[in-house]
């Protein structure tokens, strides 16, 4: 087990991908991206509310108040990164939205800057200067005559990655009071709850008997289930650093799913515009010590305390 970590993390990261093609199938079908951030935030709850069912011990967590404080915060960041990913996808692709969310690192940067909890380099600089680059490729913004995905799959890819940065920052202050599966089982039922009257109740009892049940099953083990268990339990044994690099197999799956189940199309410029998103934010996380211990919509960092 204790060299399981790294290979727990990258199924979890897959998984993740995996799971926003399915976002994308099932937004082909016509379903609403809330209703399916609901789904997927609802998925995961139920597992966080098993596992501590499984370990009772860590019921007593939720006597603190700023733990539910934190931890309601990062499940504003939470529901606001899954319906903007898929809102995202919806006005553009799989392919498009996810490397525009892994821009996350990059608010978490600014904010870390101008918080004075981060000290502005050179390096760093340039590799801001570059995802900036890559996203202007990525989305044609450089070419607006000629740039097919508009306005709005760009800010809600961007809006995704802010939202992640919330994340991230709630839960590193959450994580000090509770253990993850605590701090994921709020977050979780705050997304349920802001997620659950414009996704519809109607809407969410349909998806249970359409012919798509399946497809939201899978979005929600895969997507907010098992996959946040594997995380959490790859923390025990695995670097931030490595967390860090193992989450790139995230978007490299969605896009690859993207293009190879979905038929997204990519030129070589929005190829080489993916690259530049992706391998300076990856870097710029491994040199901040993995996002501040702890990066990713949901996935919690390796500060928070022990699980189980």
């Amino acid at each position: 087990m204790r060299h399981s970590g790294p290979i727990f993390l990258i199924l979890a990261a897959l998984f993740w991908g995996v799971s926003g093609g399915i976002g994308g199938m099932l937004l082909e079908r016509g379903w609403d991206p809330y209703l399916i951030a609901l789904v997927r935030g609802a998925t995961g709850l139920l597992f966080m509310a098993a596992w501590l069912v499984v370990h009772p011990r860590r019921r007593t967590e939720f006597r603190c108040g700023s733990l539910w404080f934190w931890s309601a915060l990062a499940g504003l960041g939470v529901a606001g990164n899954f319906t903007l990913y898929f809102i995202s996808v919806e006005h553009a692709s799989v392919s498009i939205a996810a490397p525009l969310m892994y821009c996350a690192p990059v608010f978490v940067f600014v904010a870390s800057f101008l918080l004075g909890l981060e000290r502005p380099t050179l390096l760093k600089g340039i590799g801001i200067a570059l995802v900036l680059i890559g996203v202007g490729l990525l989305t044609g913004i450089h070419d607006l005559e000629a740039a097919e995905i508009g306005p709005m799959a760009i800010a809600a890819g961007l809006g995704a990655g802010a939202a992640y940065a919330l994340f991230i920052f709630a839960f590193k202050f959450a994580a000090a009071r509770g253990s993850a599966p605590a701090v994921l089982a709020i977050a979780f039922l705050v997304l349920v709850a802001v997620l659950l009257v414009p996704a519809g109740p109607d809407q969410a009892a349909a998806a249970l008997t359409s012919s798509a049940w399946p497809l939201f099953l899978a979005l929600g083990v895969l997507g907010a289930g098992v996959s946040f268990v594997l995380y959490v339990v790859g923390l025990r044994s695995a670097a931030p650093a490595i967390a860090s690099v193992v989450a790139m197999v995230e978007p490299v799956a969605a896009a690859v799913f993207g293009v190879t189940v979905l038929g997204d199309r990519l030129t070589a410029m929005q190829y080489a515009g993916m690259g530049l998103v992706l391998i300076p934010v990856t870097l710029l996380a491994v040199s901040s010590g993995g996002y501040h211990r702890g990066h990713g919509a949901g996935k919690p960092g390796r500060r928070a305390r022990e699980p189980g």
